[in-house]
């Protein structure tokens, strides 16, 4: 049986910001070759970029960056001088991790582990809304007797701390009058939570599209609980550093974003074969997620929705143990982690240009 909620909606107010500048110069950041110049680039100017070097993550449960990496459009823009990394990031929790590390200087997370990384010190402000999707659900077996979050009590579930769907799983169960200390928890990372379930190791998983429609088709896994609600957008991250010093660049990556939204909303069908691509799983698997599960018609512009959405969650998640200083903490994260101003002026940008 499942379960269907439609999502709260919260009136969207009016947001201000300037258009970001080129940094004029900057010092080496942690973990990757950063260049000083004298002088700001653009998109096919004739200047120099603010930095040599630009590392930034794809995602499986991001389309757009999808896209991005496929037609090379920061490439393209950023020209011969800056040499460009993709990562890969298996989930949220991994893409905090790049950011943290310095390992990457813009990655994409679920809104709520982009608060959770905040909350706990990570100098990261999300500079983009990639999309709203529904892409976490409670999943059994095909021949499960659980029907929904109700009947986890005492039960091996597993799930990835710090991203979209474990924070599904604490909501659901809060929903049902449980806890997490309800249940025996499994931390493991998305694709393994589909295999020990298939495995028989667990009997539940909150799972993350596209690994879970893949079960759905491939395993006859079923979706037992599902709450877009209880799911937060798509937040593109950048660190503190990062936005000061290489504003320039910066722009350019949000400008492309907005690029490949435009793209992928008129080609719906080429980027489902992008990810049907990128995951390994059938085309009508992926097919289904972009259609169905994942909102690409958003405005990439971060401002009160998500605010929102994560006022809602910010009581589960200072109650949760996972942020040191509780809920001043969480809140205090949630007043500063958005900043606009590049999406602002990608979205005017994109308008002119259609």
């Amino acid at each position: 049986m499942t379960r269907r909620f439609s999502r709260r909606s919260f009136s969207a107010l009016g947001l201000t910001a300037a258009t970001a500048l080129g940094a004029a110069a900057c010092v080496p950041g942690e973990g990757s070759s950063k260049a000083s110049t004298s002088g700001n680039g653009g998109a096919g100017g004739g200047g120099e970029w603010s930095t040599d070097a630009l590392t930034l993550d794809w995602a499986t449960y991001n389309p757009l960056s999808l896209v991005l990496r496929d037609q090379k459009l920061i490439e393209t823009a950023l020209g011969d001088g800056v040499t460009v990394t993709w990562v890969q990031s298996a989930g949220s929790n991994k893409a905090n991790e790049f950011l943290r590390s310095g390992s990457a200087d813009i990655a994409s997370t679920a809104g709520s582990a982009a608060l959770l990384a905040r909350a706990n010190g990570s100098p990261i402000k999300v500079i983009g809304i990639y999309s709203q999707p529904e892409w976490s659900a409670l999943v059994v077996g095909k021949d499960s007797d659980i029907t929904g979050p109700g009947d986890l009590a005492g039960r091996s579930v597993a799930a990835t701390p710090g991203t979209d769907p474990y924070f599904f799983l604490v909501q659901s169960l809060t929903e049902a009058g449980l806890s997490i200390s309800d249940v025996e928890l499994q931390p493991l990372q998305h694709a393994d939570g589909r295999s020990a379930l298939e495995g028989g190791s667990v009997e539940a998983w909150s799972g993350l599209d596209p690994i879970m429609a893949a079960a759905e088709v491939e395993s006859g896994a079923q979706l037992v609980y599902r709450n877009v609600d209880f799911n937060t957008y798509g937040f593109l991250n950048a660190t503190e550093e990062f936005i000061d010093q290489h504003a320039d660049v910066a722009q350019v990556v949000v400008d492309s974003y907005e690029q490949a939204r435009t793209w992928a909303l008129e080609h719906p069908e080429e980027t489902a074969q992008l990810l049907a691509d990128a995951a390994g799983i059938d085309l009508a698997v992926a097919t289904t997620v972009i259609a169905e599960r994942s909102n690409l018609d958003v405005s990439g512009i971060p401002g009160e929705d998500q605010l929102a959405v994560l006022e809602a969650i910010s009581p589960m998640l200072a109650d949760s143990g996972d942020v040191a200083d509780g809920a001043e903490a969480v809140e205090k994260a949630r007043t500063e982690i958005v900043h606009d101003a590049f999406a602002t002026a990608a979205v005017a940008k994109q308008a002119e240009q259609k």
